[in-house]
């Protein structure tokens, strides 16, 4: 291959450019982002950015000298606008078009809106930035959503001094996402915290003196903060012949096309281990996609490239609370708290998806506690297996956290 284009220049784009002159492609590669910055991290513009903790330019992910190493043919501030897969070319918005070999998308993902104008979105550097210069004490937040990042933004807000109402439309925070119990102990958190939390309620637009809820109320708020999740950026390939769902939909290799990977938040991929598609977006995973993107596109047959079949893995940080997760939380069966107590915020939780467990999730407790129970879902562990029945005083002491059981006891 002559020519890799890389399109999408942070986490997962920046990985897989690297993996690919360390795994000793020495051909001509491209990466294009749509951002003029060079690649940063984002994790920590809801958290130490948006406290000013931290200088921007902490969140570089490499030096100037590390990127000119890599011999890259650098497209910064430049979207690309289109894909011709039959003529292998990638065109972009400054007019100019670059023919590929073999091609990477990790065009990530962008904030999803509300109707009405002059809310804040928080998912670059310059969103971050944007809303850091408002959250002075006293001002007036509305945080629409109460998702990690909307949970974050609200911490950080309280921290600084500004009075935060949260509006999420579940009966608890990420109720969807890690269920019921733990969501309520995150709500306490919010609550304790002096957060103004209003669950169950729907936002239908932005106004100019806050937000209006679908019963009309008009919460008032100087600032408004629209959390409610993200949608991949895919329109750039519309009508290119790539299948498209909720993302770019892939294999098990991350191949969309021949020759034409995805990798990062932009990707929806089988994992074998789990048994079906999924799009993750977290940190880990892009730089882990963007890895094996790179190894499997210079592979020498395709019958040695290796499915993408991690175990995923996030981490938020909530006022004092560090809440950290392995596997794949949706669509669980049951969840069962086997150390430590909700009502400390301090617990590990293990979920079941049929007779498997799929994920764990640990809130105020050393990384060690939940370790243990990546290799659990990683081998496919069965739930009753795990946990072999018990008479009902011994359940009752595992669901209410006195009792821990490890992985295989």
């Amino acid at each position: 291959m002559r020519r890799i284009v890389v399109v999408g220049a942070s986490a997962a784009g920046l990985a897989a450019t690297e993996t690919l002159r360390r795994e000793g492609y020495d051909g001509t590669l491209t990466l294009v982002g749509d951002e003029p910055h060079v690649p940063y991290d984002r994790p920590p513009l809801s958290k130490q950015l948006l406290s000013a903790e931290w200088d921007p330019d902490r969140l570089t992910l490499r030096t100037p000298d590390h990127l000119d190493g890599l011999d890259l043919d650098l497209r910064l501030g430049t979207a690309a606008t289109g894909l011709d897969l039959r003529e292998r070319r990638v065109l972009l918005a400054d007019g100019d078009t670059v023919p590929y070999d073999a091609l990477v998308v990790a065009t990530g993902v962008r904030p999803r809106r509300l109707p009405g104008d002059g809310a804040h979105v928080l998912r670059t550097l310059d969103d971050a930035l944007g809303l850091r210069e408002r959250l002075t004490p006293g001002t007036r937040l509305v945080v629409v959503g109460a998702g990690f990042l909307g949970a974050e933004a609200a911490a950080v807000a309280r921290r600084l001094g500004v009075e935060v109402t949260l509006l999420e439309p579940a009966p608890v925070p990420l109720a969807h996402a890690v269920g019921g119990q733990v969501g309520a102990v995150l709500s306490r958190a919010h609550l304790d915290h002096g957060v103004d939390l209003r669950t169950g309620v729907t936002v239908t637009e932005v106004t100019e003196d806050g937000v209006r809820l679908a019963d009309g109320e008009v919460i008032e708020a100087d600032e408004v903060l629209v959390a409610i999740g993200s949608r991949p950026n895919t329109e750039w390939l519309a009508d290119s012949g790539l299948g498209i769902g909720d993302g770019v939909l892939c294999d098990a290799y991350c191949e969309a096309a021949k020759n034409v990977y995805a990798a990062g938040d932009v990707a929806r991929w089988y994992n074998p281990l789990f048994g079906t598609s999924m799009r993750v977006e977290h940190r880990t995973n892009a730089a882990e996609q963007g890895m094996a993107v790179a190894r499997n596109l210079l592979a020498a047959d395709p019958d040695a490239r290796r499915a993408f079949a991690p175990v995923p893995y996030f981490w938020s940080d909530q006022y004092d609370m560090k809440v950290q997760a392995y596997g794949w939380l949706r669509g669980h069966d049951e969840v069962s708290i086997v150390a430590g107590d909700p009502a400390e915020h301090r617990f590990v939780a293990v979920y079941r998806a049929d007779d498997r467990v799929t994920g764990a999730l640990a809130v105020g407790m050393p990384p060690k506690a939940i370790r243990q129970w990546r290799q659990a879902i990683a081998s496919g562990a069965g739930w009753h297996e795990t946990f072999p029945p018990e008479s009902p005083a011994a359940r009752e002491e595992i669901d209410h956290g006195a009792t821990a059981i490890r992985p295989g006891a």
